[in-house]
């Protein structure tokens, strides 16, 4: 099959490169040209694991290409995924559908043949229809339908999200679109991988509830935690026995610093957001929302704290700032919330993060950045762990502790113990529930 996709951004860029794999014809389109002149060098602008080999086979195989021209995409193309940002709104929470409507209208201006309009990006329910009219109004003689096929990739682990999901959501109005989806995702059927065909409500939905459900898993665990050090309980304990029980399941169960990342805070909020707006609230996300913002703050005091009660003066080296390992995206990482508490406290501030100072330096002025842990941490009065990168899980605590001016550890992240610190001679440790 001929399939365009629309934007380039994480979502779009991997499930181009991921449909082309599986034999199709895929054109990747961006409106910015420094962005399709990179990747026709084979330069991949988002750090993912894997993508870069993946899409450099397919484009010799020549299934994939990459074009600023959408009307020269859209030829021939039976599917047109729309795969562009739905940033949370200013001022409402609202999911900002600007780039998903401009796309609906360009796609409508340069529509000849039936093609499919596939919504790739997460939208608030209704938005499909919304499309549809959009492009009806445009182009009234057009012929296509809408489909929604929301994603549900996690960074840093995105290709096996979608050559082995544990389902694929499409939402369809009739079955001329089914059979063109289920020829798209061909290739998983045949491989059992369950598909779920639904109507477009339905699939807008359970995007969203999904995401509010494992924020709130997360936001859950992190109140527990803070429960658990007031009664001298240890939360990973805790976690792993709940985690045993089937009915809960151990994903998403890790006590830490709160969650932030691309997804979760953008998706809670529309959430909240379209529950207002039809009387209907979603107090347990509301919640989950506010609870998350104070888990943050929390983790700032646990610091101040390890500091004697004052930042002003100390130096601190973070390990990892963005908002997990194995990406480079910094997207409401807690990061942006902790780091600039320490620098507006007085401290001097040391950051290591394998992927994370492309896009930190603009977002964390007044920082000092190192490469090596081992550096950041030399004269330090603290450091604290807070991105679980593979780097920073087989540390030498000793070696850190002894050229330490003040050895003192946050370890926001549980990847260590008290009894490991103390053996290693960190004088004060902290972490999360234990």
């Amino acid at each position: 099959m001929r399939i365009a996709v629309i934007g380039t951004g994480y979502v779009g860029l991997v499930s181009g490169v991921c449909f082309s794999d599986f034999g199709h014809d895929v054109v990747c389109v961006d409106k910015d040209p420094a962005k399709i002149e990179k990747l026709e060098r084979g330069e991949v602008p988002i750090y993912e694991p894997g993508l870069d080999d993946l899409m450099a086979r397919n484009v010799e195989a020549g299934r994939l290409t990459f074009t600023g021209d959408l009307k020269a995409a859209m030829a021939g193309a039976q599917a047109i995924f729309i795969a562009v940002g739905t940033p949370t709104r200013r001022g409402d929470g609202h999911a900002d559908l600007t780039y998903v409507m401009a796309a609906a209208e360009e796609i409508a201006r340069n529509l000849t043949d039936y093609a499919v309009i596939v919504t790739k990006s997460t939208v608030p329910v209704g938005t499909n229809r919304q499309v549809k009219q959009t492009i009806a109004k445009a182009n009234p003689d057009a012929d296509f339908d809408v489909a929604s096929n929301p994603e549900f990739l996690r960074e840093g682990a995105a290709i096996d999200d979608f050559m082995k999901p544990d389902r694929v959501v499409v939402g369809v109005q009739n079955e001329r679109a089914a059979e063109v989806m289920n020829e798209i995702y061909r290739p998983l059927y045949l491989r059992d991988f369950p598909i779920v065909i639904t109507d477009l409500e339905s699939a807008e939905m359970i995007k969203y509830a999904a995401n509010a459900f494992l924020a709130t898993k997360i936001t859950f665990i992190n109140e527990i935690a803070a429960l658990c050090e007031k009664l001298g309980a240890d939360v990973k304990e805790v976690s792993r026995g709940m985690g045993l029980d089937g009915r809960i399941g151990n994903k998403f169960l890790h006590a830490g610093p709160g969650y932030g990342g691309s997804c979760f805070p953008k998706d809670t909020s529309a959430l909240a957001r379209i529950g207002q707006e039809h009387a209907s609230p979603m107090r347990i996300t509301e919640t989950v929302i506010e609870v998350n913002e104070a888990i943050k703050r929390r983790m700032i005091d646990k610091v101040v704290d390890l500091c004697d009660g004052s930042l002003n003066g100390k130096t601190i080296a973070v390990l990892g700032v963005t908002f997990k390992p194995n990406t480079d995206d910094m997207r409401e990482a807690t990061a942006l919330t902790i780091v600039p508490a320490l620098v507006g406290g007085g401290a001097r501030v040391r950051v290591v993060d394998p992927q994370g100072q492309r896009e930190g330096e603009a977002l964390l002025p007044g920082v000092h950045w190192l490469d090596d842990p081992y550096k950041a941490t030399q004269n330090a009065d603290a450091v604290v762990l807070l991105t679980e990168w593979n780097e920073f899980r087989a540390l030498d605590l000793k070696r850190i502790a002894n050229r330490m001016a003040s050895p003192r550890m946050a370890d926001l992240r549980n990847v260590y113990s008290a009894r490991d610190a103390k053996r290693a001679g960190f004088a004060k440790y902290e972490a999360v529930g234990r």
